[in-house]
């Protein structure tokens, strides 16, 4: 992607028919509507953005405006992203990019199973698809409400996850 500088990776991606592009810091206008076009996904990766101080940010509104669906992805690693927290991503998305709390949920589910062209069996809870889920306790003055998934970051409110519809042991 572009995570240096606009080398054009999101254009050449979405006119490639690859399914995502990650690391699009420097994605140009040009290549956000290429990628809206095709239905190329954005993979964030709001992980590698905090850890090595990157002071760009992606063009979340451009990707709005050209319909580019937004995923999360941790890019979880020793040397530039050392988080695999979900909730983490998710916390660091809203607050360094500025989505909103549902565009981070939709960016580990149903937008996260479109860039690994997974769109038709995994992403969202629906018959006859895999369920694979986490069932959250958010609680507070918002009790339940979505944006204590991504507001409240260090705590694990997990106490349900499911694998392939069966319950595991957390």
């Amino acid at each position: 992607g572009d995570q240096l500088s606009d080398q054009g990776c999101g254009a050449l991606a979405a006119d490639m028919g690859a399914l995502s592009c990650d690391h699009c810091e420097y994605t140009s206008d040009a290549s956000a509507e290429a990628m809206g076009r095709k239905g190329t996904v954005a993979v964030l990766l709001a992980g590698s953005n905090f850890y090595i101080n990157e002071v760009k940010k992606p063009p979340v509104e451009k990707f709005r405006e050209f319909g580019v669906p937004i995923a999360l992805g941790s890019n979880s690693n020793p040397g530039s992203s050392p988080c695999g927290s979900l909730l983490l991503n998710m916390s660091m998305a809203c607050t360094l990019f500025k989505l909103s709390p549902e565009e981070a949920l939709l960016g580990v589910t149903r937008n996260a199973a479109k860039a690994i062209g997974m769109q038709e069996t995994h992403g969202t809870i629906e018959v006859g698809k895999v369920a694979d889920l986490c069932a959250w306790d958010i609680w507070g003055e918002d009790h339940g409400s979505l944006r204590m998934l991504s507001h409240q970051f260090g705590i694990n409110p997990l106490f349900k996850c499911f694998y392939r519809g069966q319950e595991r042991k957390i």
